[in-house]
């Protein structure tokens, strides 16, 4: 197996965060990284004790949820509550930040933001970041690098392949169905 680098460990990271958000528009997961050591994760969801979107459905004001704090938010008030200072850290998030946390992380300190799937980009945010000084990179992340049970299930595909050609399927039939098998499973 080939060995992830850092950013794609991070990211992994805020992408199995994002598997606990209670936001049923949007799963965000985000992680702050400092001297590659995670120091701090959230993900999009209710506060503490509150009403979640899986129970409850989304309370939308102004097309915006206002029931979800945002895991970029969730992340920085970790920070705070525990202690631990944002400021020269890496910010890896599953999707680019919405304006308002844009500003939090700008406030907070943070050097450098790595987001993976482009969303509602906001201009003014990305000019945010470059007056400050902050280092934005987008890195697609491939999810495929940590399903662990990627080769187990094409060994199922296969085989099922294998059984319906035995049950007298053409085998030119099944040779695009394969391919894409092949694809789907890297």
């Amino acid at each position: 197996m080939e060995r992830i680098t850092w950013d794609q460990f991070f990211m992994a990271q805020c992408h199995l965060l994002a598997l606990r958000s209670t936001c049923t528009r949007l799963a965000v997961g985000a992680t702050i990284v400092r001297d590659n050591r995670i120091i701090a994760g959230g993900y999009n969801g209710s506060i503490s004790g509150g009403d979640h979107c899986i129970d409850h459905g989304c309370y939308v004001v102004d097309n915006h949820c206002v029931r979800t704090i945002h895991a970029e938010m969730n992340s920085l008030l970790q920070c705070s509550k525990y202690g631990t200072p944002a400021s020269g850290s890496t910010l890896y998030v599953t999707h680019f930040p919405c304006l308002q946390c844009s500003k939090a992380i700008i406030q907070a300190g943070i050097v450098r933001v790595i987001y993976a799937t482009d969303y509602k980009n906001n201009e003014y945010a990305m000019k945010l970041f470059e007056q400050s000084g902050i280092s934005v990179q987008h890195i697609p992340f491939n999810e495929k690098k940590i399903d662990f049970s990627n080769g187990e299930q094409l060994k199922l595909v296969n085989e099922l392949f294998e059984t319906i050609q035995q049950l007298g399927a053409d085998a030119k039939e099944l040779d695009p169905l394969k391919k894409r098998a092949d694809d789907l499973f890297g």
